[in-house]
């Protein structure tokens, strides 16, 4: 069955792919960038169902508009996914006050619009769902990218809490997890000014590594093809859905540090409540 997707982020990577795709099989897609004119072989090679809307991330005004007009252009959207955004490669001591406010604005506040904008319109028709792209960073966390994390950590409790408060409307939300994958992701990061005192720490030697190729397992093709297959699928969504065996390792095994670290402290935390005793006579 025919469906229409809204997909920000739409003129490369994973939403790109992800807007190709759903083309292919028949479906309509509006797709958001800053430019109007994004994808312009698509636009020829779809005309009647591929439309774009432009949108500004760090500007809320203009993600409602844009939502405003991409709803209002359909008869219903069955998918909405949160795709935009990008990475800062540095130690948080290095970065500016603007790429502070930067990435934020754009990875976090962003979403948070675009969800915001787009919940009053998904109630009134009855439901839908929403893909949140996270990424692994949204659990784990390296050195050099610490104010991406703090975005992605930031839209995962989001996300979670508001899932709770849309599930009555019929609304339904994924956190998509991808691992690294070869996009140009990579390639589009966004970089601190190098501080001396950085060089040879955890933070430097990420900032190194990255200097240095890699073998890249994730693949973007198998990353869309699963996350099509999710919007597709019957049945409650998943909370999340991790995409990769690098991400997978990573998240399972900082998840198993947490919980052993939790258990540690069980007795401290039980011993900081009142006792049974001291609560009845409160």
């Amino acid at each position: 069955m025919e469906k229409t997707w809204v997909i920000t982020g739409v003129s490369s990577g994973l939403g790109r792919l992800l807007a190709e795709k759903a083309l292919i099989r028949g479906d309509r897609v509006v797709g958001a960038s800053r430019s109007k004119d994004a994808l312009p072989d698509l636009r020829a090679r779809y005309p009647e169902r591929l439309r774009i809307v432009a949108m500004d991330l760090k500007d809320q005004s203009s993600v409602r508009a844009a939502v405003d007009r991409a709803f209002a252009a359909s008869a219903r959207i069955d998918i909405v996914v949160s795709n935009a955004g990008y990475g800062l490669l540095g130690a948080a001591e290095e970065a500016g006050d603007v790429q502070v406010r930067d990435i934020i604005d754009t990875n976090l506040i962003g979403s948070i619009a675009l969800i915001r904008a787009a919940l009053p319109h998904l109630r009134s028709q009855g439901g839908g769902r929403i893909l949140q792209v996270s990424s692994e960073g949204g659990q784990i966390a390296y050195p050099a990218f610490s104010l991406y994390h703090a975005t992605k950590w930031g839209i995962e409790g989001f996300v979670e809490s508001v899932a709770q408060e849309a599930a009555p409307f019929g609304i339904e939300f994924t956190l998509v997890e991808p691992g690294p994958a070869r996009t140009g992701f990579g390639g589009n990061l966004a970089r601190t000014k190098p501080l001396a005192a950085y060089e040879g720490t955890p933070a430097g030697q990420i900032r190194e590594a990255l200097r240095v190729s890699w073998v890249i397992k994730g693949d973007p093709d198998r990353m869309t093809d699963a996350m099509i297959r999710l919007a597709d699928q019957d049945g409650p969504l998943p909370k999340r859905l991790v995409l990769g065996s690098e991400a997978y390792a990573g998240i399972r095994r900082t998840l198993g540090g947490r919980i052993e670290e939790l258990d540690r402290q069980k007795d401290i935390a039980v011993a900081a409540d009142f006792t049974d005793e001291e609560l009845a006579r409160l």
